[in-house]
């Protein structure tokens, strides 16, 4: 649920130790937390700011900055430009398995939305023809997309696929999954290939991610091939890392 008017809960503060031995920035990000995590301070809601919060609370603002600072760092705020600091909209957690970015959002109970940046054929760079299994040059079919949660910007997906899914529409790749629209086709994903990393936010990705130029961005690149062993589409992914992480199990040999 998103506030229209910045939250602040005084109830929480009016009994704060100014004299005591525990700092009064650690007092705060802890209530801070503690509300935010018990849903009192609901997801998508935002925070009062900084100046307002310090004369609220009669405390300087370098004191009230750190606070906020504090539970920003945990991942329970952002900082959002236009908007203000904003309870983040929960963090998805994907297993490493093989299922789409629209589906883990589904099961997680969020509402996934999509903006549609590109939808195009192109000639195949090399890294693309070499994933995909197709001579240098060949057309393949790219397609670019933002994926919301609750309306808040969580990925950017850009896949490319082979031309026989060049008639692929523009209106239900903004209203599905990938995935679930390979299915309706026909098309079995058996096995991928799959790799996680991280790299700084450019080109315009701060822009459509609402994150700083340089911030840290999750990566995801990954080969999916159909029964027969051929290769149906290679994906490039950039997650916020604020809203999304990656699990996995590990085993003992």
């Amino acid at each position: 649920m998103a506030a229209d008017a910045p939250v602040w809960p005084d109830e929480l503060f009016a009994d704060l130790d100014r004299t005591g031995p525990i700092p009064l920035y650690f007092q705060i990000s802890s209530r801070l937390e503690s509300a935010i995590r018990s849903g009192r301070i609901p997801a998508g809601a935002r925070i009062e700011n900084e100046i307002a919060i310090s004369q609220r609370l009669g405390l300087s603002r370098p004191t009230v900055r750190r606070a906020i600072q504090e539970v920003v760092d945990k991942g329970l705020l952002v900082r959002r430009r236009g908007i203000g600091t904003q309870v983040v909209q929960g963090q998805v957690t994907r297993e490493v398995e093989l299922t789409s970015l629209y589906e883990d959002l589904k099961g997680s109970h969020l509402s996934p939305g999509t903006r549609l940046l590109a939808l195009e054929t192109i000639a195949a760079p090399e890294a693309v023809a070499e994933k995909l299994g197709v001579p240098v040059g060949d057309e393949v079919l790219r397609l670019r997309r933002l994926r919301t949660t609750d309306g808040a910007p969580m990925a950017i997906l850009e896949n490319h696929l082979p031309t026989r899914f060049a008639d692929l529409g523009a209106a239900q790749l903004e209203e599905t999954g990938l995935y679930a629209m390979l299915r309706a086709r026909g098309v079995t994903i058996r096995v991928a290939q799959q790799r996680i990393g991280a790299r700084s936010a450019h080109d315009d990705e701060p822009e459509l991610l609402d994150v700083d130029r340089g911030s840290p961005l999750l990566t995801m690149e990954r080969v999916a091939f159909d029964a027969s062993g051929e290769a149906v589409e290679f994906g490039r992914h950039v997650y916020r890392p604020d809203m999304y992480s990656f699990e996995t199990t590990l085993v003992a040999k």
